[in-house]
């Protein structure tokens, strides 16, 4: 799978809150995942969530999304131009389970070469995955970095698209469980 990272730290680049109002706390309350309207409409998204919530895993999720998108370079999907008809954009905001494995930007850079590595020698087509390392407000009173992982896929149909997405996702949970902290 192809994958990238990079640092968005700026004043005004968009930051991860973890404490917004429709939060859900799947580390504790699995169960509620079909609250999630985007994990109960892509069966997928559901199981990484549920995986990367998991006790065991080095992070947690705040937010997330999927969407078709408009535009994309199947060429940044390792994809063939005649069966890129339709692409999926997904994201997973990550947070530390340990507060300090991201404690600097040194240390989520670190953390990020690592997990391209580990999905780059996964041999899926046609998606990637880009990680970018960004301020998140972990609760009202805390802040420290996390990462928005974005995923992208592709297909001649919507539906392989989704399949696709789905690979990836598993992949990207798969990869992240692998990482640990």
């Amino acid at each position: 799978m192809e994958s990238d990272w990079e640092v968005e730290i700026a004043p005004d680049a968009p930051v991860i809150d973890a404490s917004w109002d429709g939060y859900i706390n799947l580390r504790t309350h699995c169960d509620r995942i079909n609250e999630i309207r985007e994990a109960d409409e892509f069966p997928a998204l559901a199981e990484t969530l549920i995986r990367l919530n998991s006790p065991s895993s080095p992070v947690w999720t705040a937010k997330c999304d999927v969407w078709p998108l408009q535009t994309f370079d199947p060429d940044e999907l390792e994809a063939e131009h005649d069966t890129a008809i339709v692409a999926l954009g997904c994201y997973i905001d990550l947070l530390p389970s340990n507060g300090r494995t991201w404690s600097t930007v040194d240390a989520s850079a670190d953390w990020c070469r690592l997990l391209c590595l580990r999905l780059r020698d996964r041999p899926v087509r046609q998606c990637r995955a880009d990680l970018v390392v960004r301020h998140a407000f972990l609760a009202h009173d805390s802040t420290g970095l996390g990462i928005t992982s974005y995923l992208a896929a592709c297909g001649p149909t919507l539906l392989e698209a989704a399949a696709v997405l789905s690979k990836a996702l598993i992949v990207l949970a798969d990869s992240v469980l692998g990482v640990g902290d």
